[in-house]
């Protein structure tokens, strides 16, 4: 557990493989005003994050983010039956053996709206993505936004192919297998980033990679001048 702000912490969880890349995985944490935790990507739970999570509040909201970031949703569930658990639509397709209290894909009047802005990256024939910004710490909280991958286990054979899809750190960038699925969608797309920078982040937590701590806007332009 890190405390990254005021109300702010990460967990870093175990590597997971995802096309043939060993990824660092990353749960981020809000505290809210009335004391309930806003968690974001759940990683695997184990009894030292329950500790921890109890010397910080009680966990109430549980944000499955995109379609490929819902492993443990059911473990935290179970652990946490009263907690109210949140996914895209195309995460509450994919896992329908699951208890999801709303789709992200509706407006509607969110819990913690005062506290954390969002919109949902689209665009993409895909995939979708819930996008969040925590107004208190000006920090920008994605997924696989931007994965910005330090490549530090990698082989070299690994480490060559991170930088040719583009998240090698410190260029992180949205992977290159979903740029590429913006034919159709760059105006949408291209919306959605202006809105993003426009929340003016001084800080950029992503589930993969090294967060962004300084120049967080100018990072921004530049991994998605592929698109602006």
């Amino acid at each position: 557990m890190k405390q990254l702000a005021d109300n702010l912490w990460i967990f870093d969880g175990e590597s997971v493989t995802f096309m043939a890349l060993p990824f660092a995985t990353r749960m981020t944490i809000v505290r809210l005003d009335d004391g309930a935790l806003w968690v974001h990507s759940p990683i695997k739970l184990t009894e030292t994050i329950r500790q921890q999570l109890s010397s910080l509040g009680e966990v109430k909201y549980l944000i499955a983010p995109n379609r490929l970031h819902h492993l443990f949703i059911d473990a935290w569930l179970k652990a946490y039956p009263d907690a109210q658990s949140y996914g895209t639509d195309e995460v509450i397709k994919k896992r329908k053996d699951l208890r999801f209290d709303a789709s992200l894909n509706q407006a509607q009047e969110w819990p913690w709206q005062k506290e954390i802005d969002q919109l949902l990256f689209t665009g993409s024939f895909a995939m979708e993505e819930a996008i969040f910004f925590h107004r208190g710490s000006s920090t920008l909280i994605v997924t696989d936004l931007i994965e910005n991958v330090s490549g530090d286990t990698f082989k070299p054979w690994q480490k060559y192919v991170a930088k040719r899809v583009g998240i090698l750190a410190p260029n992180g960038k949205m992977p290159l297998d979903w740029r590429l699925s913006f034919v159709f969608g760059k105006s949408t797309a291209r919306a959605h980033i202006n809105r993003i920078i426009s929340w003016r982040p001084s800080a950029i937590v992503m589930s993969h990679g090294e967060i962004i701590e300084q120049d967080a806007e100018h990072f921004l332009k530049t991994s998605f001048s592929w698109l602006i």
